[in-house]
């Protein structure tokens, strides 16, 4: 029933949307004044330039500031830009604290603090490149791009599926300011603003400030505890400083986070053998644990970052300096349960971990021509170190901590041609050298498994694995009107090895991936149409991944072991729109579609430890399933994303509908596949209605975000039972915003 329940509203969702398309178009038929729908140009620096996205020859999306502030008004993570782009997807087994991403169908599903992801999270020109540091909230943001494909020239290794970029708003001579806050269910509570101006002719200044809040709501019936779990407590701060004059610039900007919360809630036994829909085990205001001490989570980070721009006759000088430290860690009941249910447990499983002293640092330093000439170019060095610990602290093996340190640098240049007024290319290189090291210092420390004998103290060696890649680009941009452009873009990209330890604490071995590399093809056409109101952009894609890295998560240690597979194919298409087809009337969205295959004819993982899936994979001898010819873990095979915005003008202001909403199409959760641990159809919708006061710059207005209340599964542990944590419940609102100027 609820199946049918939602078709029904995925096509009336699409029957709406199609007849505001019909009607607005007769409208603009008869619309007397085309300049005010023009929609605005799109500036981004996906290319470390400010350029146009329409003369950029990359698959990028982004995500208006009217956009945004609708999907995170009810404070949400960062993993929430799941779905809103066509070809990104977001989730998590670490609450607010460590975000996985996807890119056209790539990711990694590993869930230890020391993970590596394929996907580079930039903010303010400065990688964030451990799980905790992606998960700095977002607050007071100028520009959001999603950058498809891999990106490995200009930003490096480690983006072999994409880049998504975060720019925060800057400070001006021009005094500006604003104050937010939002109130609603669940004991929401958030409060935002920033100010900011000249202190003096060349000096300026921002503040921004954030803070996040929402009560307890989950209760454990284990312990009769009512309203103990779900609730978050997160402030976050950001300072800059920007001097300027004729030749120099020089921005410094600190930030800062303190959050604590819940981890993610897993679920005991919400799926039935057989079956993918959640069962009547299944309550989410409810869960049973026995252990994990209701699952809380703590993190802090702080960081700083020194930007110089030296500005020369026809060149520019730009170094980057960047700090950031994070430390914190958090427990989850692991099973998801209890001995007496829900459902059978057979053991009892809680895990701790710390993240300890993590310190990185980053230097770049580029110099780049004037791109006003026919022959532009940029060509610049970087460098990068991470030291940091994880403590993994299990009920019965113990305490384990293990060290690990990362150091790599890079040369890079990059060059454009305009051949004609009609025809640009691009290319660019860059080598990478790149060492990983690690150690165990300590082992199964005060574990009972180990004062009865079934552990034991082991030795393993250090481990120092060290690679070198050269990556490259080849583009090209032509202006087939003056109004469409067709790009073409050929590019190489590189993910270093990784080392992954935490199977130290269960007494397993560490576990070592050799470098991935990528290649990838893309065709792609952008245009203005009807007279500059309806933006389309379309790409095509194929790649294939040599010794693509997985993470063989589960079977019955629920070990978390690195491997290799021959290679990895994906290829699709994604599609971004928008159309402003009155003056009133404004709609967008997209879609994408990602086939992704696993080609090795060898290689198996161990399925569900606990026998109570159905493994549709052919296995061996031992049980082990083969996994050739399967989807990449937790890639939607198609996501549909529509948004739109009405306004009726009023004297003083206006009042405007916002809506948006999200369907993601079939995705596996893991490497094996399974009847159990998939998803299909997934849907959320959310809507914003607002009056906005134009005299007195301010705007009050009623939000939902999942106004359907719908419950999808979104991930899975599969060594216990049929344990599963799912998205995030309805939240209604109310918001006021007042801007200063």
């Amino acid at each position: 029933m609820k199946d049918m329940k939602k078709s029904a509203l995925n096509l009336a969702v699409c029957a709406s949307l199609l007849g505001a398309v019909s009607f607005t178009a007769q409208a603009q038929e008869n619309n007397n004044n085309p300049q005010e729908n023009k929609l605005e140009t799109i500036t981004i620096t996906a290319q470390k330039r400010s350029q146009s996205i329409q003369e950029v020859p990359i698959s990028v999306a982004t995500i208006s500031q009217e956009r945004f502030n609708a999907i995170f008004s009810s404070g949400d993570d960062i993993t929430a830009l799941a779905v809103k782009v066509p070809g990104l997807y977001a989730e998590t087994s670490n609450g607010r604290a460590a975000p996985r991403f996807y890119i056209r169908g790539l990711g990694n599903t590993d869930f230890d603090l020391a993970a590596s992801q394929p996907v580079s999270i930039i903010m303010d020109e400065v990688v964030m490149e451990n799980v905790i540091l992606k998960s700095f909230p977002l607050f007071d943001v100028q520009a959001v791009e999603v950058i498809r494909g891999p990106q490995g020239t200009l930003f490096g290794r480690n983006t072999t599926a994409g880049i998504i970029k975060f720019d925060s708003v800057k400070p001006r001579q021009d005094f500006d300011g604003y104050f937010k806050t939002s109130a609603g269910s669940l004991g929401m509570l958030n409060v935002e603003g920033a100010v900011g101006g000249g202190l003096t002719d060349a000096l300026s200044a921002r503040v921004s400030l954030m803070s996040n809040y929402r009560d307890d709501w989950v209760s454990n019936s284990f312990n009769n505890e009512k309203d103990v779990m779900g609730g978050y407590e997160e402030l976050a701060g950001r300072v800059q400083f920007l001097y300027e004059n004729a030749n120099f610039d020089a921005l410094l900007n600190l930030h800062s986070r303190n959050y604590a919360g819940t981890s993610s809630l897993f679920r005991a036994n919400l799926l039935s053998p057989g079956s993918n829909k959640l069962n009547s085990n299944y309550d989410r205001d409810s869960v049973a644990y026995n252990e994990g001490r209701n699952n809380p989570q703590n993190y802090d980070a702080w960081g700083g970052s020194l930007k110089l721009d030296f500005v020369f006759q026809d060149m520019t000088l730009t170094t980057i300096s960047a700090i950031e430290n994070a430390d914190g860690g958090g427990i989850g009941d692991i099973d998801g349960g209890n001995p007496t249910g829900p459902g059978f447990i057979p053991f009892q499983a809680v895990t701790e971990d710390q993240l300890r002293d993590l310190k990185q640092v980053t230097q770049e330093v580029r110099l780049a021509s004037d791109s006003n000439n026919a022959l532009s170019w940029q060509t610049g060095a970087f460098y990068f170190d991470s030291t940091f610990s994880v403590n993994s602290i299990d009920g019965f093996f113990g305490a384990t901590e293990v060290f690990h340190g990362n150091t790599s640098w890079a040369v890079f240049g990059q060059t454009s041609y305009k051949i004609n007024d009609k025809l640009d290319i691009t290319g660019g290189l860059r080598y990478t050298d790149d060492e990983k090291t690690f150690y165990v210092g300590q082992q199964n420390v005060n574990g009972f498994a180990l004062v009865i004998g079934v552990a034991e103290e082991q030795f393993y060696a250090p481990i120092r694995v060290s690679d070198d890649n050269i990556s490259w680009e080849l583009s090209a941009n032509y202006r087939l009107t003056g109004t469409t452009s067709l790009f073409a873009r050929a590019s190489e990209g590189f993910r270093a090895q990784s080392i992954q330890g935490r199977d130290v604490a269960f007494e397993a071995p560490p576990s070592v991936a050799d470098s991935e590399t990528i290649t990838s093809f893309e065709v792609g056409a952008k245009s203005d149409l009807l007279d500059n109101t309806l933006r389309l952009n379309g790409a095509l894609f194929y790649y294939t991944i040599d010794d693509i890295q997985l993470s063989a998560i589960g079977g019955g240690t629920q070990g978390n072991q690195l491997i290799n597979a021959d290679q990895g194919v994906g290829y699709g298409f994604e599609i971004d729109f928008d159309w402003r087809a009155t003056p009133y009337f404004t709609v967008g969205g997209g879609f994408s579609y990602n086939n992704t295959e696993l080609q090795d004819d060898t290689l198996t993982v161990a399925p569900c430890g606990s026998g109570m899936c159905t493994v549709l994979d052919p296995t061996n001898s031992d049980g082990q399933a083969f996994i050739r010819g399967n989807p990449f873990p937790q890639a939607p095979e198609t996501i549909l994303t529509l948004n739109g915005r009405y306004d009726f003008p009023l004297e003083s202001g206006e009042i405007y509908v916002y809506a948006d909403y999200q369907l993601q199409g079939k995705t596996n959760l893991f490497l094996y596949e399974s009847a159990e641990f998939n998803s299909d159809n997934n849907f959320e919708a959310g809507m914003r209605v607002a009056y906005t006061n134009y005299a007195h710059n301010y705007e009050v207005g009623f939000f939902g975000r999942n106004i359907t209340d719908e419950d999808n599964l979104k991930g899975a542990i599969d060594f216990n039972n049929l344990t599963g944590f799912v998205n995030e419940p309805r939240v209604l609102g109310v918001d006021f915003r007042m801007s200063f100027y």
